[in-house]
């Protein structure tokens, strides 16, 4: 997967589970991408990723438990930085919060490599253009 001419692509993944997260790492890693890997959105939001061609990939599984302060500043993020939503689950709710989010794309796991590799391209190019404007 190419990466946009304005900025390296740095992709942050964010999940509870250690071995998603690794795996998750290594499929984008693979794809000549740089990773940041997050434990908690608490974490992901300490480490506010500020690049222009950035995405996050966010497991989206017990969003709804986050206190109002932690998803006001998310949502502020999601405004900046693409989110793709991830989660074990596909149940209206999950979309709701995922919509909500203003996720970009949303895959339930296990996520189909070439597809979300596909995605990642597609919203950092996107984004790359709006800075660019």
């Amino acid at each position: 997967m190419p990466q946009t001419a304005l900025a390296p692509v740095v992709v942050y993944i964010v999940d509870s589970d250690e071995s998603v997260r690794q795996a998750l790492g290594r499929l984008v890693d693979a794809a000549g991408l740089a990773t940041k890997t997050c434990d908690s959105v608490d974490a992901l939001l300490r480490h506010a990723p500020g690049a222009r061609a950035t995405c996050a990939l966010l497991d989206v599984s017990g969003l709804h438990l986050c206190e109002p302060e932690v998803w006001t500043r998310l949502r502020a993020m999601a405004a900046t930085v693409p989110v793709i939503a991830l989660s074990a689950r596909d149940d209206p709710e999950t979309r709701r919060i995922a919509r909500a989010l203003g996720a970009q794309a949303f895959f339930r796991k296990p996520v189909d490599a070439a597809a979300l590799l596909d995605s990642i391209d597609w919203v950092t190019r996107a984004e790359g253009q709006r800075g660019a404007g």
